[in-house]
């Protein structure tokens, strides 16, 4: 088994140390992460520049790209063979709701929808690393286990994980993504020069994170596990739009 492990806070964030340290004894792992924090990088990739690996003391390789560049580059060249699986994180903060929309987190494990087998993605719900051995034993578990899915091809399993010791942790539970409300206005500001500028607020709050959702889970105490597809067609809108463009031709 050969895991290509990433993340979106870069080559040298505890949690990509830690998730490396619970699966190295488990699977042949290689590690391209970026060069620095891209947090809410999502899937984009860099056109404008060539992107330059650099293999570090420890054996990591460190990209001066994005969370998709390092699996693209990982699964389209870079390395001599291909991986049997990705796996990202763990990511320092939640990836909860419309978090994915911007996740570099799960973008990492997207890019690794061509190799046909399930990706994961890990997130521990803390900016401090203090219980990191909680979110890297439950790491090992489900990627031990990920022989027995039963998946389509292209699926991801966003994996949040409270932030408890590990004997507090009540449980898994499978979930479905919630909603946050609409974030905070973005926090205007002028520098010594004069020159305006602005940085975004934070997430807001859960506006949807009721029984079922992936917020609820993990504020109850629970490991959330939500399943994620890259097709975003609403097929359920198909039979309106069809009578739409029916008097548009």
């Amino acid at each position: 088994m050969r895991i290509l492990i990433s993340n979106d806070d870069g080559v040298a964030a505890p949690g990509l140390a830690a998730l490396y340290g619970a699966l190295a004894d488990y699977a042949e792992c290689t590690v391209i992460a970026p060069d620095q924090d891209k947090s809410g990088a999502s899937s984009s990739l860099t056109l404008d520049r060539p992107l330059h690996p650099q293999t570090l003391a420890n054996g990591f390789i460190s990209l001066n790209g994005t969370p998709t560049d390092c699996v693209h580059l990982g699964l389209n060249g870079l390395l001599a063979f291909e991986p049997d699986l990705v796996v990202s994180g763990i990511n320092l903060g939640a990836n909860l709701g419309d978090d994915v929309l911007y996740s570099g987190t799960v973008a990492a494990a997207l890019e690794g929808r061509f190799l046909g087998r399930t990706s994961f993605a890990f997130s521990l719900l803390s900016r401090q690393p203090d219980n990191l051995a909680t979110a890297a034993w439950f790491a090992r578990r489900l990627v031990e286990a990920h022989d027995r899915l039963d998946l389509p091809p292209r699926t991801v399993l966003n994996v949040n994980i409270p932030n408890l010791p590990l004997e507090r942790i009540k449980g898994i539970q499978l979930t479905r993504l919630g909603h946050r409300a609409r974030a905070a206005a973005p926090t205007r500001m002028v520098d010594p020069r004069g020159k305006e500028g602005y940085w975004i607020a934070v997430a807001g709050d859960a506006e949807d994170g009721g029984p079922g959702t992936d917020f609820h889970a993990v504020m109850q105490g629970y490991v959330s596990v939500t399943p994620l597809q890259l097709d975003r067609t609403f097929n359920e809108a198909f039979s309106s739009l069809e009578g739409w463009l029916e008097g548009l031709r």
